[in-house]
């Protein structure tokens, strides 16, 4: 197995919070995003089938809301647990985790990424 390498994938400002940046890197899709100031790089590989996942539209979590006797009352946005959402298929993921949100063995590919410099970089 090849050492793992950094590799520089873009200027810190090219990555917005809220946002995201879909770059190659040592041969594969890698999707760069940012929220609550925390980055997260996944490769751009659903594992449903094979969709570029991290072109996918961004969503807050849907949660039901349940009243004090567990009756559901509606759903409601978790702004603080953003989801990518696959656009072939809608399988969506926890951007914090990789995972699915019903099914915590499917997740998404996730590397190592930090900023240093005004940078940002991936190591593969």
């Amino acid at each position: 197995m090849a050492a793992a390498t950094r590799y520089l994938v873009a200027p810190s400002e090219d990555v917005p919070e809220g946002g995201r940046c879909v770059v190659d890197v040592a041969g594969r899709t890698i999707g760069v995003f940012r929220f609550d100031g925390r980055l997260a790089a996944y490769e751009n590989v659903c594992p449903h089938q094979g969709g570029p996942v991290c072109q996918g539209r961004l969503v807050s979590r849907v949660t039901e809301v349940l009243d004090a006797e567990k009756r559901s009352r509606g759903t409601d946005f978790d702004t603080s647990d953003p989801h990518i959402v696959c656009p072939w298929h809608g399988f969506e993921f926890s951007l914090g985790s990789g995972a699915h949100p019903g099914r915590e063995r499917i997740r998404l590919r996730g590397f190592p990424v930090e900023e240093r410099g005004g940078n940002v970089y991936v190591t593969a």
